[in-house]
């Protein structure tokens, strides 16, 4: 009888041991790993997606962690590194993320150049990622399997897309101002031929230096041709630049585009009611009505950070995670039915339905925003708006 009381006391204490040893298990973290270019030329963007990121995360972990098939939940941590705005560095970090941290799941970088050149790193380690914030016709030309672009702000779409946009309410010239980052020059390359075919008149078209402190000449120009419209293709940095100079010098088109840098909260901020009327590039608002969960995004973001979020990086940041999140809870972490998941699946975001065809998400319409009254507000295309198109009046 003693022995079998030890018996049952060294089985219990076993299987105590083992039942201790799966609660810490079932406790473990998932790990998540990227690179943000929190230095360098990109840096203005990384706020946008680094809060997006630190969002979800909390929202998860506030629910109990990340769900995986058959209901079991882990908590989820970042790992991440500065790459400094240089793609070289995506690729050796994320290669570090994937074969010495050993990350669980993988987030995406900001920006098409990291996005391009992280690529092949997937397509050789077999890791599949998410994408976010890039854009390009290039992104079709990228082995389909390991990443997905949730974007529909490509340029051969947006070209055409905004002459109309244009063509529709009366401009019948503009001015052009392009950065000479790649993504402003393929924007570029569309929109030329777009504007000829509607008959717009292009009475001025120049590049300029990335890291440009003075557009005065240019806007100076610009005002003395007095264009209907002036279509400048900024990134986050510059987009201050133009705005505060076409300001201070009193450009008076009515229709006035700044690529990327308006949706930032920052720029609505420092320019105030001289914001209203610029145009900007993004498919996603808050107060599109057929999208429920953004206005829950957009309140949580705004409770937790004391800013509105950008209209484009962050809501393609948190809409990358929302994708990841539903395809884990199909298919786990398994790299392989997770990559089945995220091509094969269709996902309810922030920004709608999202559904890929190779790469590239086939549902999102290209779109175009508008600050009206300090909001973002979706003006086209006809299927998605929040409000009509108001001609710009003026900066005050």
């Amino acid at each position: 009888m003693k022995i079998s009381r030890r018996l049952a006391c060294t089985a219990l204490g076993a299987l105590a041991t083992l039942s201790a040893a799966g609660a810490a298990w079932a406790a473990d973290p998932i790990r998540i790993g990227y690179s943000m270019a929190r230095t360098g030329i990109y840096a203005a963007a990384a706020p946008s997606q680094d809060n997006a990121y630190a969002l979800w995360a909390d929202q998860v972990n506030a629910a109990g962690g990340l769900e995986l098939p058959g209901g079991e939940k882990r908590p989820v941590e970042f790992v991440s590194y500065d790459d400094q705005s240089n793609p070289a560095n995506t690729v050796r970090i994320y290669e570090k993320l994937i074969t010495q941290d050993e990350v669980d799941l993988l987030a995406a970088p900001w920006g098409t150049p990291m996005h391009l050149a992280l690529a092949a790193v997937l397509q050789r380690y077999t890791f599949p990622m998410v994408g976010n914030t890039a854009a390009s016709v290039q992104l079709r030309q990228v082995a389909p399997g390991y990443i997905w672009f949730p974007t529909s702000a490509i340029p051969d779409a947006m070209g055409p897309a905004v002459a109309e946009m244009m063509a529709e309410n009366g401009v019948t010239s503009a001015a052009l101002l392009a950065n000479e980052l790649p993504y402003a020059q393929e924007f570029r390359t569309f929109l030329l031929p777009a504007l000829q075919e509607k008959g717009i008149e292009v009475v001025m078209d120049e590049s300029y230096p990335p890291d440009i402190k003075d557009m005065t000449s240019s806007l100076v120009q610009i005002r003395d041709k007095a264009p209907d419209a002036v279509i400048a293709m900024t990134y986050p940095g510059d987009a201050f630049l133009f705005t505060g100079q076409a300001r201070e010098l009193g450009i008076e088109a009515p229709f006035v585009l700044s690529l990327i840098g308006p949706t930032i909260d920052a720029y609505r901020k420092a320019f105030g009611s001289g914001a209203n009327g610029i145009v900007s590039s993004a498919h996603w608002s808050p107060e599109a009505t057929d999208w429920p969960k953004g206005q829950a995004f957009f309140d949580a973001y705004v409770e937790k950070f004391g800013e509105e979020p950008d209209a484009l990086d962050s809501a393609l940041s948190y809409m990358s995670m929302e994708i990841l999140q539903q395809a884990v809870a199909k298919a786990g972490i398994d790299h392989e039915a997770l990559r089945e998941a995220i091509s094969t699946g269709t996902f309810d975001t922030i920004n709608g339905e999202v559904r890929f065809d190779g790469v590239q998400n086939v549902v999102t319409p290209t779109g175009f925003v508008q600050i009206q009254d300090g909001k973002i507000e979706l003006v086209w295309p006809e299927a998605i708006k929040t409000s009509d198109y108001q001609p710009k009046t003026g900066w005050e």
